[in-house]
């Protein structure tokens, strides 16, 4: 049997197909920029060449028929026939305090997922759009779903509440919620994994350096703090926003620049971070470094400032913690970035942290130690597999409910 992995956003549906009992990929891909001129799927399967289709797909319902019109194509196809799907887990991004972990997905989930569509409003609609396009294709197949914030539900009211009137919080929902969390749960059981211990035993600092960046503490594999906040804005600088600000700016800003709210938040969400900082004119760390290497005066100041903002937030956890046994980095940058790596980690040997350089080049983008012998905290690149997270926790709720 195969589990199916749907990842439905508001302009792409990215979806895997693994087997149930060793998660091997059988297909992956996506459909990119639906509903937008340009409109193409491209379909993946190990030791084939992709293939790459033009089309007209104008919404969700038409890309998930075309991805299981590929998965079961007479030549590409992987599987005979949709019978074949046991399940299909979703990445949803939002469950706010109501869902703190995976779950079957009923009607009671899908109020839920509209109820929290106002914290995540360009993700949780299209994420329910791909469920209920997966219902009608699927008859009858459990659909899971796995929800990004459910991770960062065990954070204790000391992390998640805000210095603002209480009222807001219990008659808003105004907290930190933190986001990437299937990302921070996946690579915190590789690294107790990898060093052969219980994750229960284990201090980690996963840092997920994306374009979207965050970074969490997780102690005895539960989290107990993150760095984004109530929405995925707060925290590290990223890409193209700006993580944490004196909230006092935005005043200045609509006083100063007479900007209104809405031009405040495409600039502090779009036009921010590496990309307003670095002055380049691209949000793409590999650029960033490229210039810093050509003696580019500001893309420098931006990368330092970049790489200072993620110290500091490990230097807080580690105070948090009372300690760690493992750095983990991952994700786009986290693992492909041996400059940015380094940037963070030197410096920290007072407090344990001690980088091996040459170990830091030669692993970049695979997974291993990147730590010297005498290091007390671990240095580790874990690539994330949130794919495989999802259906992994996907199979746990068919158990956890008898369906399997």
């Amino acid at each position: 049997m195969k589990v199916l992995v749907i990842n439905a956003g508001s302009s792409s549906v990215k979806f895997t197909c693994m087997k149930s009992d060793d998660f091997t990929v059988l297909a992956d891909g996506l459909v990119e920029r639906i509903g937008l001129p340009g409109t193409f799927f491209i379909y993946k399967r190990p030791g084939a060449d992709p293939i790459r289709v033009e089309t007209g797909i104008t919404d969700t319902n038409r890309a998930v028929s075309l991805i299981t019109s590929y998965l079961t194509h007479d030549d590409a196809g992987v599987i005979k026939s949709l019978s074949e799907i046991m399940a299909v887990g979703h990445r949803i991004v939002h469950g706010g305090e109501r869902i703190t972990a995976s779950v079957l997905i009923d009607d009671g989930v899908k109020e839920v997922i509209v109820e929290c569509s106002s914290l995540a409003p360009l993700h949780n609609p299209p994420n329910l759009a791909g469920v209920n396009a997966c219902e009608e294709v699927f008859t009858g197949v459990p659909q899971v779903g796995v929800f990004d914030t459910a991770f960062h539900t065990t954070m204790p009211s000391r992390a998640y509440l805000y210095g603002l009137p209480i009222e807001f919080y219990r008659n808003d929902g105004v907290r930190r919620y933190g986001f990437h969390g299937t990302s921070h749960k996946y690579v915190s059981r590789v690294a107790a994994r990898f060093f052969d211990r219980d994750i229960r035993d284990l201090k980690t600092i996963t840092c997920h350096l994306g374009n979207g960046c965050s970074i969490s503490a997780v102690d005895g594999g539960r989290c107990i703090d993150t760095s984004m906040g109530f929405t995925p804005l707060e925290g590290l600088m990223m890409g193209t926003r700006c993580g944490d600000i004196d909230p006092a700016i935005i005043f200045f800003l609509m006083d100063r620049k007479n900007m209104n709210a809405v031009e405040v938040n495409e600039m502090l969400n779009k036009k921010s971070g590496i990309l307003g900082l670095a002055g380049i004119g691209s949000s793409d760390l590999r650029d960033v470094e490229r210039k810093v290497a050509e003696g580019h005066e500001q893309a420098e100041k931006g990368l330092d400032a970049f790489c200072y903002r993620i110290r500091k937030y490990i230097g807080s956890y580690l105070a948090a913690m009372g300690g760690a046994d493992a750095i983990v980095f991952t994700a786009g940058i986290g693992e492909n970035s041996a400059t940015v790596r380094a940037r963070v980690c030197t410096g920290m040997e007072g407090l344990g942290i001690v980088l091996d350089p040459a170990k830091n080049r030669a692993l970049n983008g695979s997974e291993g130690e990147i730590h010297k012998a005498e290091s007390r905290v671990k240095i580790l690149i874990i690539p994330t597999n949130e794919e495989l997270e999802i259906a992994r926790e996907t199979l746990a709720v068919l158990r956890g409910n008898g369906v399997v």
